[in-house]
């Protein structure tokens, strides 16, 4: 709760003392409410237009308070939770691509939906929590004006059942830590569930493990947590309800035999403290909420902090100004390595080092079996991962921290676990969509897409179709450097010739500079040069490669020559 309270602080110091000075007030008029009701019920409270004006000003009083309360804290919660999600959306932006590969998108989606979500609805609560409060207070003052000693009982059984309502509440928040890590280890389960869902569908046995090992299990242990939690919060909140139903029966049956205490005045005790039962459970109840709030607080923050100090590192700023156009003469990696754990190894894979040079205008392959370390390669050139040693260099100079995304600026790339956006997001020349639609009709897509205000009319569409939106989306771009992971390998044959033998060619003669990572030995005599990765390190080729690889068409013969050559060398 106080943390919260020190986040809602920062955020808006101002909005946060008139929202509790109208709270303040809310509870100031329904004491007044309550002396009215009092009053008329020991038939003393003066002629009726008064009591009438008098009972109608409180009310009024108290719905306007409580609505200014609430209308302000609405407001400011909403627009808290925007600011949030956009301060965790810049923040993971400006993350390198490895530190948040290594947080993993189950928690960053966590936090990012139901953390947030947690901390709105405790946002929520705040006005009618503090309005409660105010009840409590002024009607304690009160029950203090009509009798010191009940007020004085009422307050030791308070400190009674506030002691044991936080040795409850400390366990309930215990159990809601624990929920919220499970929690997490649920959205694994559900994205899971959303990406695999054709593996799932072909394999029963498959299916049945995920269901019965996976989600059965994690939605068991967070609903276990949740409900422990809940029974704490329960058990504390029924426990002070039992307090104040003692408290009463104290009041009625013990009161009387201690001291004489007027008729009227004996309705006015029970009347309040019957009247302040309502505020305390609504007390009780919005502390439940504020415990997940707190939780879910403090999984913000602790992702915040990690986000800070990697993005320290790798300065991605969102508001950063766009670069202009660079020149682009020659990229160079010079004794790059870079290394990283893999599940099937309890060693660390290790790339590099590597030395390698890129001119615009060259057509570049980039081959080898799957885990020598090619797509790691793809994301060291572009940019999207740092080398641990080596130099890279544009021009002649070095990339660095401070210039790596200036630097990444210069890449269009279609990787292998590409994204689509729904829209050409980005690029705004006036004459897009007419570009567009003139490379819709070369992808052969224009029967199946549009192109209207920079949005693709649908994505809707096979692997191989979406990859070729991807390229498109590259070609609008118009990058010096572009990269390819596997483009072809969802293509149909046709298409994948096209791709080959048009687009690649296209791109070679307009200047860029292209690197494609495949598996298509049958085109291998399309490229300038073919670099082979085995084990993350770069082999050149042999003279017998050399021949094969400057063959001038892609029959059937040079593709065997060229798989002849390889298996020799293997």
């Amino acid at each position: 709760m106080i943390q919260l309270l020190q986040f809602v602080f920062l955020k808006s110091r101002r909005l946060m003392v008139l929202t509790l000075i109208a709270a303040g007030l809310s509870g100031l008029f329904n004491a007044g409410i309550i002396a009215m009701v009092n009053a008329v019920l020991e038939d003393k409270g003066g002629p009726l237009q008064w009591l009438v004006g008098g009972f109608v000003l409180l009310a009024v009083g108290r719905i306007a308070t409580n609505v200014f309360a609430q209308g302000v804290l609405a407001r400011f919660a909403q627009r808290c939770t925007a600011e949030l999600r956009r301060d965790l959306v810049c923040k993971i932006m400006a993350v390198p691509l490895s530190q948040l590969e290594r947080i993993g998108a189950p928690r960053l989606m966590a936090t990012l939906t139901e953390d947030v979500a947690n901390v709105t609805q405790a946002l929520l609560l705040i006005p009618g929590f503090a309005v409660n409060l105010a009840i409590l207070g002024a009607g304690g003052l009160y029950l203090g004006y009509l009798s010191p000693s009940v007020l004085v009982t009422m307050v030791l059984f308070i400190a009674v059942g506030a002691f044991i309502y936080r040795v409850l509440i400390a366990r309930g928040f215990k159990h809601l830590t624990a929920a919220r890590d499970e929690e997490d280890a649920l959205f694994r389960h559900f994205r899971a569930l959303t990406e695999g869902i054709k593996e799932l569908k072909l394999h029963r046995s498959r299916r049945r493990a995920y269901f019965e090992d996976g989600v059965v299990p994690t939605t068991g242990a967070y609903a276990d947590r949740n409900i422990a939690a809940e029974m704490c919060f329960i058990v504390a909140q029924n426990w002070s309800h039992l307090l104040f139903f003692t408290l009463v029966g104290l009041i009625l049956f013990l009161l009387p035999r201690v001291q004489y205490v007027d008729p009227h005045a004996m309705t006015g005790y029970i009347v309040t403290t019957l009247y302040l039962m309502g505020p305390l459970s609504g007390v009780l109840g919005g502390l439940s909420v504020f415990s997940r709030a707190s939780v879910a607080l403090a999984k913000i923050q602790q992702l915040g902090l990690t986000l800070a100090s990697a993005r320290a590192a790798d300065e991605t700023a969102i508001d950063a100004p766009v670069p202009a156009k660079q020149a682009f003469e020659r990229l160079e990696l010079v004794d790059i390595t870079h290394s990283y754990h893999r599940e099937q190894d309890d060693n660390h894979f290790v790339l590099g080092p590597v030395n390698l040079a890129f001119r615009p205008g060259e057509l570049v392959f980039l081959v080898g079996g799957n885990g020598s370390g090619k797509s790691t390669l793809a994301k060291l050139i572009t940019g999207l991962y740092p080398p641990e040693a080596g130099d890279i260099r544009v021009n002649g100079k070095s990339v660095t921290n401070e210039n790596r995304d200036d630097y990444r600026q210069l890449f269009s790339a279609v990787f292998a676990d590409f994204y689509l956006f729904e829209q050409l997001l980005g690029l705004h020349d006036p004459s897009l969509d007419k570009q567009a639609q003139g490379y819709l009709a070369q992808l052969q897509l224009g029967h199946k897409v549009r192109i209207s205000d920079g949005r693709f009319s649908t994505t809707q569409l096979s692997q191989g179709q979406r990859k070729r939106l991807a390229l498109l989306t590259a070609y609008l771009e118009d990058r010096p450097f572009y990269l390819f992971d596997e483009w072809a390998s969802d293509q149909d044959p046709v298409f994948k010739d096209v791709f080959y033998t048009q687009l690649l060619p296209e791109l070679k003669k307009r200047g860029k500079a292209v690197v494609v990572i495949t598996h298509d030995d049958r085109y291998f005599w399309v490229a300038d040069r073919v670099i082979k990765l085995d084990y993350g390190k770069i082999y050149p080729m042999t003279a017998d490669d050399e021949k094969v690889f400057k063959l001038s068409s892609a029959d059937e013969a040079g593709a065997s020559a060229w798989a002849k050559a390889e298996a020799a060398r293997a």
